[in-house]
């Protein structure tokens, strides 16, 4: 009985698409967006790069389907916490920027 061979990925594709998104995460940072964007936008970048690791190189691509469950629940559970720790985040950042400010008012009396 024969199996099916499932074709392996060009390795050096992989690795060229991981470096256009490292450079495209260098320059994400010094475009001239709001910052909660470039954190979305870096987010997403770094869990794509993660993902293709992990698929090609760690080779869950050609695994059983219950492997990569397995593997991708973490994963997937950090993404959500992040997601739902950026509002408090942003709110911390708020916070601070109007205690430096009010500092600065006190200085000038």
């Amino acid at each position: 009985m024969e199996h099916a061979h499932k074709e392996h990925p060009k390795y050096m594709r992989i690795f060229v698409i991981l470096i256009i998104l490292t450079i495209a995460e260098v320059a994400v940072v010094y475009m001239p967006f709001p910052k909660i964007v470039i954190a979305l936008l870096l987010i997403g970048m770094a869990c794509s790069k993660a993902l293709y690791v992990a698929l090609y190189f760690m080779h869950l691509k050609f695994e059983q389907k219950t492997l990569m469950v397995i593997a991708l629940t973490p994963f997937i559970i950090c993404v959500f916490l992040v997601f739902m720790l950026l509002p408090d985040l942003m709110d911390g950042a708020r916070h601070e920027g109007a205690k430096a400010e009010s500092q600065v008012v006190d200085a000038s009396h």
